[in-house]
């Protein structure tokens, strides 16, 4: 009889992914005392990062790192989980638009004649195509919102094969009992309390919200049109190479994007042009046809998975971000700049630094 369950929560991006996979990092231990595992590789490495390696290394991909920095990491994922017993979780989004070869596979390695279940967290396209476009500019993609939707409307973009629910699903339900699969809908603004979609989570996962009792610290926050705007016209003036560096991601991500300009005061938000909502919602109908059909259990309403529709007043608020005013694109070029000026005027000179240890050396010399 099998004396494990494996979890694989493997998106979509853009559903409260962060937020879970930060809580259940801080509650391990926690978490490790009701029989319930989340793998990493040593107390160095978060889970989170784990994670993340095994899946670029079950998925062949570097993700802008150097090539091979994952290498190794899905086998070390394998031997820790073979090695468990109870409950396991393994969270990344990355793996939701995998390849069959791919997930046959993570099921058949995971697995192993042992009890396998596959996550998958679900939000209304309204809501998840604007998050999405924002995502990429943060990652260094430089496209336009309205050369990202068209492709989109073609089913091309990685983020949107991660949100295809019927593709996705079908692709990792293969073989697995209906109710192995669940699928965690993202509440809807306003109709849930805040920590619904953690508990949905926790149904999944069938653990007690109260074994995880450390709130996340960490929010994946959003920025307005004309910020957003900065953030591509940045990307579009670095190179490819600097776009791939760790000082991308730490200046420009971190800093700019989600410590200074992230809920900035007045920012216009970044909403769906009101003329794809039809698109987005016969999309929605499909998806839940899907869901109903396949009588995988479901966490939470396929009623979150339908748009709503914006009021007259949203419509004619709308702002296109292809056409922000370039007084508002200055406003917010102005508040990086000064943002930037402190970040470096904060760090030692590398030249000055040089010349200080030169000089400490020569004093100790001096002093012996």
């Amino acid at each position: 009889m099998s004396t494990r369950r494996v979890y694989l929560h493997i998106g979509a991006p853009k559903t409260g992914t962060t937020y879970l996979q930060d809580r259940l990092s801080r509650n391990v231990k926690a978490l490790g005392a009701h029989g319930v595992t989340v793998p990493t590789r040593s107390p160095a490495v978060s889970p989170g990062l784990f994670h993340f390696r095994a899946a670029l290394d079950l998925l062949g991909q570097d993700w802008g790192g150097d090539p091979g920095h994952a290498e190794g990491s899905w086998d070390a994922m394998v031997r820790r989980v073979r090695r468990s017993s109870g409950s396991v979780i393994i969270s990344h989004e990355i793996l939701a638009p995998a390849p069959a070869e791919a997930v046959a596979r993570a099921k058949r390695e995971l697995g192993g004649g042992e009890d396998v279940h596959v996550v998958y967290s679900a939000r209304d396209l309204a809501r998840q195509l604007p998050a999405a476009w924002q995502e990429s500019i943060k990652q260094g993609r430089k496209w336009t919102y309205r050369q990202f939707l068209k492709k989109v409307r073609r089913r091309q973009p990685w983020f949107y094969r991660s949100f295809d629910l019927p593709s996705v699903l079908g692709t990792w339900s293969a073989g697995l009992p209906p109710e192995n699969v669940h699928v965690v809908t993202v509440p809807q603004r306003g109709t849930a309390t805040p920590d619904e979609l953690w508990h949905r989570f926790c149904a999944a996962f069938e653990i007690d919200p109260a074994w995880a009792p450390e709130e996340s610290g960490r929010r994946n926050p959003s920025l307005g049109a004309a910020e957003t705007v900065l953030l591509r016209r940045l990307n579009k003036g670095l190179g490819r190479q600097t776009r791939r560096e760790i000082t991308y991601d730490v200046l420009v991500r971190d800093l700019l994007a989600e410590q200074e300009l992230a809920g900035r005061a007045g920012a216009a938000p970044l909403g769906l042009p009101p003329k794809m909502y039809d698109w987005v919602a016969d999309e929605a109908e499909r998806w839940i046809e899907y869901v109903e059909g396949s009588g995988v259990d479901v966490l939470g309403d396929v009623a979150d998975l339908r748009p709503v529709r914006p009021s007259p007043e949203e419509v004619e608020a709308w702002v296109d971000p292809d056409k922000i005013a370039s007084r508002d694109q200055l406003d917010v070029a102005v508040e990086a700049l000064v943002a930037m000026t402190r970040e470096a005027a904060r760090r030692e000179d590398p030249d000055q630094q040089l010349v200080n240890r030169v000089r400490t050396q020569a004093r100790r010399l001096r002093d012996q």
